[in-house]
């Protein structure tokens, strides 16, 4: 079934409140920890962890606020803004390929390859064929990658609500910590939201191995928490352990 973004909520499941929520999410950081550390020691696996979402849906936060509770020497983050020269005179997965995750470590894209099929296609700087074949190629990469190297990929898409999203943006006006984040440009794609929503929806159609992670986001708690839970399950599925001591 094509995925709808109306169809789903913005919002954290009824069932799951912000104080046990929180408090959960301790216990897994401290999991993730010890995790991590085995990820790293074993030398077997490594992890690509993609952020994608609309402007103000909390993609810094969610990195900060996760990732940025690990072991810094085995985390890296990368963002992907418009291509420089360079980067643009390569094909378009060359910044990515390069950024790839070596084995032991946690890689996250805040924005990724997908922004060459998502706001490239908002703005009609290429063609549904070119599109097309882009995802094509990313399927591969993504499939290369997990089956040369040992990679898991989480893709985490965070749903955001129209309402949250302006409000979020304005907040970057009135409030002075935000001030550096306010930029007339994102109100100018907010304006394109229809158009960005059937972009993600065709990309979750097209690019869904591995499956997309939607996550309710107007609330930063429920965000967190998905993320780190998403994160956590994927580690204990690997078959990891400690190599024993070399004498």
């Amino acid at each position: 079934m094509p995925t709808r973004l109306s169809e789903i909520s913005t919002r954290a499941p009824k069932d799951l409140n912000k104080e046990d929520a929180r408090e959960q999410l301790e216990n897994i950081v401290e999991e993730l920890d010890e995790l991590q550390n085995l990820l790293f020691a074993d030398g077997n696996y490594s992890v690509l962890a993609v952020i994608q979402g609309m402007d103000a849906s909390g993609k810094d936060g969610a990195i900060k606020n996760v990732f940025g509770k690990l072991n810094p020497q085995g985390v890296s983050v990368t963002s992907f803004k418009v291509p420089t020269a360079e980067e643009a005179a390569h094909d378009f997965l060359w910044r990515i390929h390069k950024n790839t995750p070596q084995k032991g470590y946690i890689q996250v894209f805040n924005r990724s390859h997908y922004e060459s099929v998502l706001v490239t296609r908002v703005h009609n700087d290429i063609t549904d064929e070119t599109a097309y074949r882009r995802m094509k190629a990313i399927n591969q990469f993504e499939d290369l990658l997990q089956s040369d190297n040992n990679t898991v990929i989480l893709k985490f898409y965070l749903h955001v609500s129209k309402d949250k999203q302006l409000e979020r943006l304005n907040e970057r006006l009135t409030e002075p910590r935000k001030h550096w984040k306010a930029n007339p440009k994102d109100f100018k794609e907010a304006e394109l939201w229809d158009k960005y929503i059937k972009a993600y929806e065709d990309v979750f159609e097209n690019c869904n191995k591995p499956e997309w992670i939607i996550v309710p986001s107007d609330q930063n708690w429920n965000k967190e928490y998905t993320i780190a839970s998403a994160l956590l399950n994927a580690l204990r599925k690997l078959d990891m352990k400690y190599p024993e001591a070399k004498m």
